[in-house]
């Protein structure tokens, strides 16, 4: 019995309705649970579905990928935009080193590189604010602090290194 047939493509969502399927599944020998096919496919609310029902925003493939690398490299900035206000980890790498952004970047969707690049400066902002407000921070939390920093600056050096190559 399927739940939802309003895609009558071969390859649309509607055989991952089916009753009883997980949601964490993977549907194919490829590793791909709905939320990729549904990230791949840009089916932002066949995504957003499986995110409300508890889809693991960052379940590799057999090639690494998560959601957000099936949606950056369709250039569905719908889906990036779900999965990053669900907490999707933008810097998680598939089995070539590449994030989203990079994906996103190589196949010419500017929009969506843009839009990743931004999230992460955001995000590098906020945890080095987080850092700079805490005056009594505990060794631990000193020592997260300090990597933080160092990770950011090697990012900066490697992301310099690659405007001056492009």
């Amino acid at each position: 019995m399927l739940l939802w047939d309003s895609n009558s493509e071969p390859h649309g969502p509607s055989p991952l309705l089916e009753a009883g399927t997980e949601v964490n599944l993977a549907a194919t020998a490829f590793v791909q649970s709905p939320a990729h096919l549904a990230a791949g496919g840009g089916h932002a609310f066949f995504l957003l579905w499986q995110l409300q029902t508890g889809a693991n925003l960052n379940q590799q493939d057999w090639n690494g990928e998560a959601p957000i690398h099936k949606a950056a490299k369709v250039g569905s900035l719908e889906c990036l935009t779900l999965l990053v206000a669900s907490q999707a980890n933008i810097d998680l790498r598939n089995n070539n080193s590449q994030t989203a952004e990079d994906l996103a970047l190589a196949l010419g969707f500017l929009e969506c590189a843009q839009f990743l690049m931004k999230v992460k400066q955001i995000q590098n902002k906020k945890a080095g604010a987080q850092c700079n407000f805490h005056t009594n921070d505990s060794k631990m939390q000193k020592g997260v602090c300090e990597r933080n920093r160092l990770v950011n600056r090697k990012r900066r050096r490697s992301d310099d290194l690659n405007s001056r190559v492009m």
